[in-house]
């Protein structure tokens, strides 16, 4: 009984020390938030959209022995390629030596997009997800190693939200009597 007691402290003990490199970060030039466990590098860089063509993208970037964490947002506003296309690709371009394991729809404050799980031939983990909107892809990807604990991978990915001003309805005025 004492053993797991003292499992037990350890354990909670443990927690909150992985936990607290964890930190919401907040981008308002490009419309977002997420969290990342340590200070995220910014590079900007090409990103090769569907079609070939390349475009100005940025990207926000963690890589750590824990998992690589990172946002890549692409500019997309010389582009005439539809939402739909756009983002299979970049599933696609994801995918690429993997295994998808689910593909599904997926949404963030009203903005549809897509949510995948794909498992490396090097047995990683990633969990990702891909958005257009503004005129922008943006593309969140969380990846731990073989054998790593996808915690932080699905956390880093569920953390990302819009935040360009949309608010979702008030739910007092949705709710009075007619």
């Amino acid at each position: 009984m004492r053993l797991i007691t003292f499992v037990v402290a350890i354990i909670a003990a443990s927690a909150p020390a992985g936990a607290q490199g964890w930190r919401e970060y907040e981008y308002p030039n490009e419309g977002f938030t997420v969290a990342f466990p340590a200070e995220p590098k910014v590079e900007t860089t090409s990103y090769r959209a569907s079609g070939g063509r390349l475009v100005e993208a940025r990207v926000y970037s963690v890589v750590q022995e824990g998992g690589e964490f990172k946002v890549t947002v692409a500019d997309l506003s010389h582009t005439e390629m539809s939402e739909g296309n756009v983002m299979a690709y970049a599933v696609l371009m994801l995918s690429r030596g993997g295994e998808v394991k689910f593909d599904i729809p997926h949404s963030t404050r009203r903005i549809i997009g897509r949510q995948t799980s794909i498992e490396g031939v090097d047995g990683s983990q990633t969990y990702a997800s891909v958005f257009v909107h503004n005129r922008r892809l943006y593309q969140i990807e969380g990846t731990v190693p073989a054998g790593g604990s996808t915690a932080g991978a699905i956390r880093f990915q569920q953390s990302f939200d819009f935040t360009d001003g949309w608010r979702p309805p008030d739910a007092r005025n949705e709710l009075r009597a007619r």
